[in-house]
């Protein structure tokens, strides 16, 4: 999206290195300049594809995927794009360059790092002990600035006693993430037989990390995080889940209730 007094970005006719393509733009159709073709032949122009990317590091998303809807299946593509496909079919400026370099590494080491920003010195800052919510701020330590401890869970100076890996003792000290597991909807999965209600998000059994299943092809997923696989139904990982069941078949033990804990990563 420009903005006023900006001039809308296009591509350059005489560019060899892009596919030029004569169908409207898969991403916002009112957008009539030349279109060129992503990797996974949808059309785009600069201005909708900076505009839909930039949307989704807005969302908290740091990989871009295709949202244009599959003609013969009615499905979203979901294809993603690499970075450098994304830099050079949306003609990033310097200046967009640097906010999607910035925002995708943020995002990026808040998934697979536990990083905050100290309220005390607005550092960000890594935590290694995963089973206690007090932390103590290094920064601020190097800094000679007074001891600070805050609570990673909600950001407030530390009250209580510790070490705690479910709250501190300030109002408001919850845990947001079991607080949706513990409210979310339920769903089906419909290719794996009596899996008709089942707990829509779920905690990875090994890292924690919130998840949820797209209700097509078996009842295993693998974390994004950790990269484990385990039974979205059980909550075992695969390897023992399958001792006693199969992909498409009900499990032994059955549907695992709602989690009221989220698993500690344990990283060697």
């Amino acid at each position: 999206m420009t903005t006023p007094g900006q001039e809308e970005k296009r591509y350059d006719p005489r560019d060899t290195t892009l596919k030029f393509v004569n169908r409207p733009d898969d991403l916002d159709p009112l957008h009539v300049c030349l279109r060129a073709e992503m990797s996974c032949g949808h059309a785009v122009t600069p201005e909708s594809l900076t505009g839909w990317c930039r949307s989704l590091l807005d969302q908290g998303q740091y990989k871009f995927k295709c949202p244009a809807i599959e003609a013969d299946t009615h499905e979203k593509c979901d294809a993603v794009w690499s970075y450098q496909e994304v830099r050079r079919l949306a003609v990033l400026t310097a200046e967009e360059m640097q906010h999607f370099e910035e925002n995708m590494a943020r995002l990026a080491a808040a998934e697979y790092c536990e990083v905050k920003s100290c309220p005390g010195c607005n550092t960000y800052v890594e935590r290694d002990d995963f089973t206690d919510l007090k932390f103590q701020c290094t920064i601020c330590v190097a800094d000679k600035k007074p001891a600070f401890q805050f609570c990673w869970q909600c950001l407030k100076p530390w009250k209580g006693r510790a070490p705690r890996s479910d709250r501190c003792d300030n109002d408001g000290c919850v845990n947001h993430d079991l607080e949706i597991l513990k409210i979310c909807k339920t769903t089906s999965l419909p290719e794996v037989q009596g899996v008709d209600t089942c707990p829509s998000i779920r905690a990875c059994p090994t890292c924690g990390q919130r998840v949820e299943h797209d209700k097509t092809g078996c009842k295993n997923i693998i974390c994004p995080r950790c990269q484990v696989e385990f039974c979205f139904v059980c909550l075992k990982l695969t390897p023992d889940c399958l001792e006693t069941s199969s992909y498409f078949l009900p499990c032994t033990d059955g549907v695992a209730p709602r989690q009221t804990s989220i698993p500690v990563w344990h990283r060697d």
